[in-house]
């Protein structure tokens, strides 16, 4: 290949492809448990992983949005890390979520779990004041995976940094180490178009959390999100549905998912997702300060709406 040239290789195709195949069906974004103190509680998160396995998810991630992962130092994702590889022991991919502002501090922060047998990173763009553009933002992720050596799944989720469906789809075919897109912020049309236009043996996670089923429809490998996280059991029902070709019963799920997730207030989405575990049995801790826990009108109206999913949870 000439220097220079970006092109993929058909070996890194085929590693990508193999990267890329573990990630599918239910994978949630894990909650980090935090005591009074903004410890975090290590039994109450193994616990977690626990719950999740018995509802049968398909992965899960951490140190996310979810997981308050912007929180977390280098040591604590490290660590939370290492519980989820030895909690789930080869059962389920584990995803590794890092949410920073530099690349040097993204290389770090994989430099921390490069022993750890995790399937892949979860990288957003940065977020801060200032944005990077297109190049520098191409180079970032170029540089990750060519200096950490592990799969990255691009994470779509800064509302004031959304790549573009054409700039995503070029790092899609650019950059081998990148393995696939986990699609956020509530755009259904640019997921449709990725799953449409990315090249097949990239990994597409819907991460537009009340709108899985019409995402899964038209072909996304799975999702990777907060929902899967608030109600495992219903969300494992509704890959299930569709896959079998039950669209009644996906129907059905999906008509009590949406209004489950407007009930959710998203300025403080962990603390939400963290009630609605804590009303499953699943001690799950409160927020980092100074993230507030929801309150009793807002618990007032996640409870019904999660009772009324909960009913398709077929592992209660």
């Amino acid at each position: 290949m000439p220097a220079g040239d970006n092109r993929p290789t058909a070996q890194s195709r085929r590693n990508s492809s193999k990267m890329a195949a573990k990630l599918q069906g239910i994978i949630p974004a894990l909650v980090t448990p935090f005591d009074q103190d903004g410890e975090i509680d290590e039994p109450a998160f193994r616990g977690q992983i626990r719950f999740m396995l018995r509802k049968g998810v398909h992965g899960i991630c951490v140190g996310g949005s979810t997981g308050e992962g912007y929180s977390l130092d280098v040591d604590e994702f490290r660590r939370l890390t290492a519980i989820a590889v030895e909690e789930v022991a080869g059962r389920i991919p584990v995803v590794a979520g890092i949410i920073a502002n530099s690349t040097h501090e993204v290389i770090a922060r994989g430099r921390a779990v490069k022993d750890l047998d995790i399937a892949a990173l979860q990288v957003t763009p940065t977020f801060y004041v200032f944005i990077a553009d297109e190049e520098s933002t191409f180079g970032h992720f170029k540089t990750i995976t060519e200096t950490l050596g592990r799969p990255v799944v691009l994470y779509n989720v800064i509302p004031w940094n959304q790549l573009r469906t054409e700039f995503v789809l070029r790092i899609l075919n650019e950059i081998p180490g990148v393995i696939g897109i986990k699609q956020s912020q509530g755009n259904i049309q640019r997921a449709a178009q990725l799953i449409l236009r990315a090249p097949k043996d990239k990994v597409l996670l819907a991460a537009i959390d009340d709108l899985l089923y019409p995402c899964f429809i038209m072909g996304a490998h799975g999702t990777l999100a907060a929902s899967p996280t608030a109600a495992p059991g219903p969300c494992v029902a509704l890959w299930d549905a569709v896959k079998a070709g039950d669209h009644a019963t996906a129907l059905e799920i999906h008509k009590r998912l949406v209004p489950f997730w407007a009930a959710m207030p998203h300025d403080i989405l962990p603390a939400c997702v963290k009630f609605a575990l804590e009303l499953q049995g699943c001690r799950s801790g409160i927020a980092r300060q100074p993230m507030a826990m929801p309150n009793a009108a807002q618990r007032a109206v996640i409870e019904p709406a999660l009772r009324a999913l909960l009913k398709f949870d077929r592992t209660a």
